[in-house]
């Protein structure tokens, strides 16, 4: 097993991003592409949503979560990886981070959101992925939407423009 140095981990950990991720980016383009529209990051016409969902379906009230196996301890393999250094610290961090998760989909539930988790491990198998987005979002392009022109034109929609 390699050792790498508390600089070299820290140097390591600070280059992990949250958002923009390479599985975030891939389930942007495979839903951009199927016609969906979405918002980013928990931005919504009434300001963030609770947990900041990557993807925020706003005329269908819902959210997608893409999440790394590891970090959000996942059932898969990834997921129940154990670090060999430091396990206390990791295993009270990412129970700390599956807490934060469910406690932001029940928030979320409580305002009207349906919530879905595409999770890192799924992404392999692309057909799959999308039969469940789709089964989940529902069709896509203005048919699927929630919110008919009339409604949009009264709370800042396209009138006028």
């Amino acid at each position: 097993m390699d050792t790498v140095s508390p600089e070299q981990r820290s140097r390591n950990m600070a280059r992990i991003r949250g958002r923009d991720t390479k599985p975030e980016l891939l389930v942007r383009r495979l839903l951009h592409a199927a016609g969906y529209r979405f918002r980013l990051h928990g931005a919504a016409r009434g300001g963030k949503l609770p947990g900041r969902p990557d993807l925020v379906f706003a005329g269908r009230r819902k959210v997608i979560f893409v999440n790394g196996c590891f970090w959000h301890s996942h059932t898969c393999r990834a997921g129940r990886a154990v670090p060999g250094t430091n396990a206390t610290f990791w295993a009270e961090k990412r129970a700390r981070t599956v807490a934060r998760d469910e406690a932001a989909v029940q928030a979320l539930a409580a305002l009207g959101w349906e919530s879905f988790t595409v999770w890192e491990c799924e992404l392999k198998e692309r057909s799959f992925l999308e039969a469940q987005l789709q089964a989940f979002l529902g069709p896509a392009g203005p048919a699927g939407r929630a919110l008919d022109s009339e409604t949009r034109n009264h709370d800042g929609g396209s009138e006028g423009r």
